[in-house]
């Protein structure tokens, strides 16, 4: 008994040594961390000398102002003199500008205004102090007084083109009876799925627009179920009929073509 008490207490003194052994070691490599820590911080050199401090502004793009040379014109005037046209058969012009259709002449600035300038229309004018269009055809007679003026200003022309011709009024002969008798040819629709299978029925009323030939150009419902009324205007754009005169002239129908969807018992 006494034997094992001795060795008892010497286990424990081991242990406290042991113990103690293992604190100091580990507050020793705690402050040799802190230490290490600390002087890596103070000997660390940014290079703050050698870093690029320069702010940087991103700009949006301008264009420069250039000066650009005046259009060259591509024509050899005749002359340069004052007053109006003195031969009929060219133009004059107070500040020869160069056609549209020369893509080698470039502008000098771009605008939205109209130019007060008349642009030179053949290779041979005379300068003047005003813009003159010679007449074609016009021989020993007076030039015309077409003129440019400022800003704004209208053109005149002693020649101006010809009116349009009047367009002829499209005739449209609207008959309200439904004009199913009048067909030569009327498909039948198809009857819709759904509707079969949920037993439905109904009349589709079908406004039709017929050209001069009996074709069938435009269909539009105008009653008639949802589900009933795409296959009535398909089976109403297939329909012909024969071509419709008035006072000797063909003109256009506009009417009603009546579908009854009704299903077999």
């Amino acid at each position: 008994m006494f034997k094992n008490l001795i060795e008892s207490s010497s286990h424990s003194r081991e242990f406290k040594r042991r113990g103690t052994f293992l604190l100091f070691t580990t507050a020793t490599y705690l402050v040799l961390f802190a230490i290490t820590g600390v002087a890596s911080i103070y000997a660390y050199d940014a290079h703050l000398e050698q870093q690029n401090l320069e702010v940087v502004a991103i700009i949006s793009p301008k264009d420069l102002e250039v000066d650009q040379p005046p259009p060259k014109i591509i024509a050899d005037p005749i002359c340069r003199c004052s007053g109006g046209n003195k031969s009929n058969k060219y133009d004059v012009r107070h500040n020869p500008t160069a056609r549209v259709d020369q893509p080698e002449v470039v502008p000098a600035a771009v605008s939205a205004q109209q130019n007060p300038d008349l642009p030179i229309r053949t290779n041979k004018f005379f300068i003047g102090d005003q813009d003159l269009n010679a007449r074609p055809g016009a021989g020993k007679g007076v030039a015309s007084t077409t003129t440019a003026g400022g800003e704004g200003t209208t053109i005149l022309d002693d020649n101006p083109p010809p009116p349009l011709p009047t367009p002829t009024p499209v005739k449209v002969l609207r008959i309200s009876d439904p004009i199913n008798s009048r067909a030569l040819s009327l498909p039948k629709p198809v009857y819709p799925s759904l509707g079969v299978q949920i037993r439905l029925q109904g009349v589709v009323n079908v406004q039709v627009l017929i050209d001069e030939s009996g074709k069938v150009v435009s269909a539009k419902a105008i009653s008639g179920h949802p589900i009933l009324i795409p296959d009535a205007v398909r089976a109403a754009m297939n329909a012909r009929f024969s071509p419709t005169t008035l006072n000797g002239q063909a003109v256009k129908i506009s009417g009603i073509i009546t579908y009854n969807f009704v299903l077999s018992k």
